[in-house]
């Protein structure tokens, strides 16, 4: 009897359990946002490279610039691969610049005790180019802002600014208070630490400056590309491919990276037989000891072009000489060189015709025997890098060029300033030389072994 009691009393038991309200299952940290500082310690970072001091200080990271050290990081101690995150920083002065790094890295071959990987800029200075991209001991700037000069006057010193990072396979993207900033796509670092910089300072007089970090955190799952407008300018270093965005907003490949389609002769119908050659993803001129337009001869685009934003990377060899034309309309039946406005390609230390002109107005991306560019050494990758060219022509006329992200030169076509610089340059016999309302984009053979890729164009309306 008792033990039937027993298991009625335990059967009572069960049946009871099986009517209790389930709970809901936990929501799984990595789902949400996780915080990388608890506000009280710096459990889970680690400083590294340099000797700034990083202390916690009412609930911020406060890093101290120190003299006589280099740049100094606080890292995370995990790695992390696609994520958002997001900060609140502030810097006291104007001096105290620096960085969050992403997918970075430290102390390996040939980066001894050094950190290097994409880092996210905060430039207090005069050049404002706080939430563009800097690659940290190794390629230098990847987007400065001079992309987007509208994005300079968003970062405010002596008060925290809200900095988002979103990485997403390739593609970096920023955001400073709340508006895009830079637009990077790159193929390097697929994951690395996240880090904090106490940058290195010059003089005794910016030692103790410090920089403050709050609200640090993370999202690892469920992300989603966020909308960047219409007007930013990608920084993409994924040879001849374009992203969805650019797509969307107009862009379009001048070269497949297989094939030379959309490009002819400047002198004929067709591809040149010889002279040219399409391999490894790049479009290249074969040397011919140096002569102009006497093996393959220039190439121009089948279709023409009025208004537009045309980007193209280009690799020189020591001592090469070429160019990218623009405006080029045919007419003038040159025998050497077709005619037109030239974005001077060019080994500036090599190359004979660096000395000549006027004034260096025929140096590396110059405006050709016009207009001088004003380009940081920093600026120029060595002879067999890559560099990136842009040259941007507005409806109105105005045009820029640009190098490796950097603006050098700025002119209005038409212009009466334009037209005085014509008539003092080798151009001066062109009737209303550079003012064609539409023309086609020319790389010339100059004799040189000079390759191209990555060339797309955006018409502007």
């Amino acid at each position: 009897m008792m033990k039937t009691l027993l298991s009625f009393a335990s059967l009572s038991t069960v049946a009871l359990m099986g009517f209790v309200q389930p709970r809901a299952a936990p929501t799984k940290a990595a789902d949400t946002w996780q915080n990388l500082f608890d506000g009280k310690t710096l459990t889970g970072w680690k400083r590294v490279a340099g000797t700034a001091d990083y202390q916690v200080e009412n609930g911020a990271i406060v890093g101290t610039t120190v003299e006589g050290s280099d740049n100094t990081f606080l890292v995370t101690e995990k790695e992390y691969g696609d994520f958002q995150l997001e900060l609140d920083i502030m810097v006291e002065s104007a001096v105290s610049n620096s960085g969050v790094q992403t997918r970075s890295h430290f102390n390996t071959p040939g980066f001894e005790n050094k950190v290097y990987g994409r880092q996210v800029e905060i430039d207090p200075s005069a050049r404002s180019w706080s939430g563009g991209i800097y690659d940290e001991a190794r390629r230098q700037w990847l987007y400065p802002l001079d992309l987007n000069a509208k994005a300079k006057p968003l970062f405010k010193v002596g008060q925290y600014n809200h900095l988002t990072v979103e990485c997403i396979g390739n593609e970096t993207k920023t955001w400073l208070n709340g508006t895009p900033v830079a637009y990077v796509v790159d193929p390097v670092d697929a994951q690395g630490f996240i880090g904090l910089q106490v940058h290195a300072i010059s003089s005794r007089e910016q030692a103790g400056k410090k920089v403050f970090f709050k609200n640090i955190r993370i999202k690892t799952t469920n992300l989603k590309s966020s909308a960047f407008p219409a007007d930013i300018y990608v920084a993409n270093f994924a040879p001849n491919q374009l992203t969805a965005y650019e797509k969307q907003h107009g862009w379009k490949l001048l070269f497949d990276g297989k094939t030379p389609a959309g490009w002819r002769s400047a002198k004929g119908p067709d591809f040149p037989a010889k002279g040219w050659q399409v391999a490894d993803g790049a479009i290249s001129v074969l040397p011919s000891e140096g002569q102009e337009s006497t093996n393959g001869g220039d190439i121009v685009t089948v279709d023409q072009y009025k208004a537009f934003d045309l980007s193209f990377e280009f690799k020189l060899t020591p001592g090469a000489n070429s160019g990218v034309k623009y405006f080029v309309t045919l007419a003038e039946k040159s025998q050497g060189s077709a005619i037109g406005l030239e974005y001077q390609v060019l080994d500036d230390e090599l190359h004979p015709d660096a000395k000549l002109g006027r004034e260096g107005n025929r140096t590396l991306a110059s405006l050709y025997d016009l207009i001088k560019a004003d380009k940081s050494p920093r600026f120029i990758h060595k002879i067999g890098e890559w560099n990136v060219g842009r040259v941007v022509v507005y409806p109105d006329n105005r045009v820029e060029h640009y190098l490796n992200g950097a603006k050098v030169l700025e002119y209005t076509r038409g212009s009466q300033a334009f037209r005085d610089l014509v008539a003092i340059s080798k151009y001066k016999t062109w009737p209303n030389f550079g003012e064609a309302p539409a023309g086609h984009i020319l790389l010339q053979d100059h004799g040189n072994n000079v390759s191209f890729r990555s060339i797309k164009i955006k018409e502007l309306k």
